[in-house]
């Protein structure tokens, strides 16, 4: 026998090893046919069984915003690209305007694959009310926006839903009373700092100063004395030439890349678990670190009252948020997840409109000189104050209508999205002419954009664009205007926001007579986080009043 016989006759089962070869070749993708066809055929099968579901019901899909790559690859380098380029809003209003043409109609509600994950985006007010309202249990924040936040803010009032937010809302909305938010001279104390921040000339104007960073620093300090008793005071550090002021620089920096992070998390969608590399990591414990100094003061001293006191309340003279937490939760984590939670809104959302509106009394002039005269006739001058508390801010008209026009324009959270929690539906948006409902299987992402339902020209008019506080003498408005969310997720933080954004802008106007916008030709971009900001600096110069003018 030959020795080419001799191997494929080696098998002790008869059958030859060329045999075993062959059939292998064979077996193996069979194997790997049967899997795939075994995953697939659920697949198909359910939504073959959740396409009649919808049939029978009424339900017709949206338009499709193709993607020129499978599993919507395209889509999210557009994403990408646009968040680079700090128009992330606009690529929003560009799909819909792409869509609208190819469908010889206004298209506000399609579909669009995204990082091999099919969504939702609408920007529809009577969807939009469904999801926050009329249908608010059929839809929740979703486990990926609790996996995308959960390193750095944890288990708190903007990840959780169900009882966990429920718990979470019940704990924090006694913390939001009028008369808990109204200390406005412990808020003018940073407000003095920030003005002082200003560079002042002998010929009564400032050097050119990014305003931006001011208030960001105003923001910080003037959360972190609410949340925590005691302020950071990042405005008088940075303003120091003392080497001294690293470690709030440290704790700004962290906690704005961690915003950053957190963003992109949410545009991979899925593959949120990429973007978490050794610097967000850093930014994370740096977070961590600042806030945990804080609780761990405030469990001590929690301790030691309970010790001194058995049963008898401490009335304190100032309002701390922490130390009203540290009654109900003892838990270092819990309490730090609540506080990280509250810092993020209330400083960078007040932050973000006041650089807006700064930038824009800086672009409006006349604007601008008619809200000083309308502040001088109400609160006096910078000098000479009058009181100012909740009602009188709340009723300097103008005022107010500047508040709601920039907030129309230039929303603090352009984007927002929620989750289906059940198998269910929303009322418009589906079939050819987009009047039919849409049916939304459980797990499935709605995204709506605040930015575009706040521009639709259908609704505010062919003027949608252009800035006009005027257009808010006697406007009611109902869903087709949420800066601040509707329906039971309603910011609890929103009346602190205006109060205090209010309360700097009356300030600002009675220190100073006249504002210019140094880089007035730049075409304006966003910057947006999970909120949206000047992407440029907001670079002005101001005019000091006279005394008593």
């Amino acid at each position: 026998m030959s020795e080419s016989k001799a191997y494929l006759n080696a098998s002790p089962t008869g059958i030859t090893t060329l045999d075993n070869l062959i059939m292998e070749s064979y077996l193996v993708p069979t194997l790997v046919v049967l899997a795939i066809v075994g995953c697939l055929v659920p697949s198909v099968f359910s939504t073959w069984r959740h396409a009649q579901i919808a049939r029978k019901i009424g339900c017709e899909e949206p338009p499709h915003y193709p993607s020129q790559h499978p599993f919507g690859i395209s889509t999210l380098l557009e994403t990408l690209d646009a968040a680079r380029e700090k128009r992330l809003p606009q690529l929003a209003e560009r799909r819909i305007s792409f869509l609208s043409r190819r469908h010889n109609r206004y298209v506000s509600t399609f579909r669009m694959c995204q990082a091999g994950r099919e969504n939702l985006f609408t920007a529809d007010p009577k969807n939009i009310q469904s999801m926050l309202a009329t249908q608010f249990k059929d839809f929740g924040l979703g486990e990926m926006r609790r996996n995308v936040a959960d390193p750095l803010i944890g288990h708190g009032i903007f990840t959780t839903d169900g009882e966990s937010w429920s718990r979470s809302r019940s704990l924090l909305r006694p913390q939001f009373t009028r008369d808990r938010m109204s200390n406005l001279d412990r808020e003018e104390r940073h407000v003095h700092n920030a003005l002082r921040a200003i560079p002042m000339r002998s010929d009564g104007w400032s050097s050119a100063v990014d305003i931006q960073a001011i208030f960001f620093r105003l923001t910080l300090d003037s959360a972190t004395e609410f949340l925590f008793g005691k302020s950071c005071y990042s405005q008088i550090s940075a303003t120091q030439e003392e080497a001294g002021q690293a470690s709030d620089d440290t704790f700004l920096y962290g906690f704005d890349r961690c915003m950053w992070y957190l963003a992109e998390r949410l545009r991979f969608e899925r593959l949120y678990w990429v973007i978490y590399n050794q610097e967000f990591r850093k930014c994370i414990d740096i977070v961590h670190a600042f806030v945990d100094q804080y609780v761990h003061s405030a469990l001590m001293q929690a301790k030691q009252q309970e010790e001194k006191a058995q049963g008898i309340e401490k009335v304190s003279s100032q309002y701390i948020f922490l130390e009203a937490l540290t009654s109900t939760i003892k838990d270092p984590v819990r309490l730090r997840d609540e506080s990280l939670n509250v810092l993020l809104a209330g400083r960078d959302t007040t932050a973000s409109l006041l650089s807006w509106t700064v930038l824009l009394l800086a672009r409006h002039p006349h604007i601008f000189a008619r809200m000083r005269s309308d502040i001088l006739d109400q609160f006096g001058t910078y000098d000479q104050p009058r009181s100012m508390d909740f009602a009188s801010l709340k009723s300097c008209q103008y005022l107010q209508h500047f508040l709601n026009e920039t907030l129309r324009l230039y929303p603090v959270v352009p984007f927002n999205r929620r989750c289906a929690m059940k198998d269910t539906t929303l009322p418009r948006g589906g079939g050819k002419d987009g009047t039919s409902p849409v049916y939304i299987r459980k797990g499935r992402t709605i995204m709506y954009s605040t930015y575009v339902l706040h521009r639709r020209k259908d609704i505010w008019g062919e003027d949608a664009e252009i800035f006009n506080p005027d257009r808010w003498v006697g406007r009611k408005v109902t869903w087709e205007y949420i800066p601040f969310n509707g329906g039971p997720r309603t910011c609890i933080g929103q009346q602190f926001a205006l109060m205090r954004s209010s309360y700097v802008l009356v300030r600002l106007l009675q220190r100073f007579d006249k504002i210019e916008d140094v880089h007035s030709e730049r075409e304006i971009r966003y910057g947006v986080s999970l909120t949206s900001c000047p992407a440029d600096p907001v670079t002005v110069r101001l005019h000091q009043a006279e005394t008593g003018v």
